[in-house]
């Protein structure tokens, strides 16, 4: 058996700068590699954002986004998974962002919420503790 592990996922988003500073301040990530203007696939502009071992590359080209449901659509992003060790702590930080954390979960095995970044990119924050 091989092992693997999900390196990352490539979000496109309507500002790399606000989505980029947002994700590191709610998760505690870093930039890790900033793309120049242009230099993306269709002349968009990319940022890696995570920790050591793997990221989300956050893509834009400043287009306005689709209101298509994701979980309709073959193809479409319905959320990212993100495992943290305090949810309570990450659940005050979305909120102070002013956005709003929803469907609550006790479950075997661990808690989570989820919330829609200002994009529309639903995010599940889970704690396995």
């Amino acid at each position: 058996m091989v092992h693997t592990v999900l390196e990352h996922a490539n979000i496109t988003v309507s500002d790399v700068a606000k989505t980029s500073e947002m994700l590191c301040e709610l998760f505690d990530w870093r930039v890790r590699w900033k793309g120049k203007p242009g230099e993306s696939i269709h002349g968009g502009l990319s940022w890696h954002v995570g920790s050591e071992g793997t990221y989300l590359a956050v893509y834009s080209q400043g287009g306005e986004r689709d209101s298509g449901d994701s979980y309709m659509m073959p193809g479409g992003l319905n959320h990212i998974g993100v495992v943290v060790d305090d949810l309570d702590l990450v659940e005050r930080r979305v909120i102070a962002r002013g956005l709003l954390p929803k469907s609550h979960a006790d479950y075997e095995p661990g808690r989570r919420f989820y919330f829609d970044d200002p994009d529309g990119i639903e995010f599940e924050v889970v704690c396995y503790r």
